[in-house]
């Protein structure tokens, strides 16, 4: 939908211009475009950088080094497994890989009855509950890969 109809597109106009269409508002930007719409679009980034004088490859590197900005719409349910360097040493890659094999999809994208969004995040800042993973907005620590896998089914029933 073009910009001029769609009534998201100008709250994420009004974030911009509060902020001086500053080449600094990017964030603040990618932000209230995700909560307008959900998650980013390629056409919403290209608006973004339109609108504040970027390269689009400078908006969508944002967009995706970020773990929080979504290229894709969540699914009803989302994992998200820390893969930091204290997760990841504490066996967070068997545990995403369990449960990438046992419900079929790969780590930043959803299932295709759209249950289960999976992701895997750099860092979730609580590294002494390593392994760590966030199930429907809750952090569980110290967490087993049968655990994980248990959690998530009982989330998708």
């Amino acid at each position: 939908m073009p910009a001029q109809v769609d009534n998201r597109y100008k709250m994420v106009e009004r974030t911009m211009k509060k902020l001086g269409y500053e080449r600094s508002a990017l964030i603040e930007t990618l932000h209230t475009a995700q909560e307008s719409f959900g998650y980013l679009e390629k056409e919403t980034l290209k608006f973004i950088a339109r609108r504040l004088k970027l390269p689009f490859s400078k908006v969508y590197g944002v967009a995706t080094f970020y773990h929080f900005f979504r290229l894709k719409p969540k699914g009803k349910h989302n994992t998200v497994v820390c893969m930091g360097t204290a997760c990841y040493i504490k066996g967070a890659n068997k545990i995403l890989a369990k449960l990438e094999e046992r419900f079929n999809v790969k780590a930043g994208g959803t299932t295709a009855d759209d249950l289960l969004s999976l992701i895997s995040a750099r860092c979730v800042g609580s590294c002494s509950l390593a392994p760590i993973a966030i199930f429907d907005d809750k952090p569980i620590g110290n967490l087993g890969i049968e655990q994980s896998v248990e959690i998530v089914e009982e989330m998708i029933r």
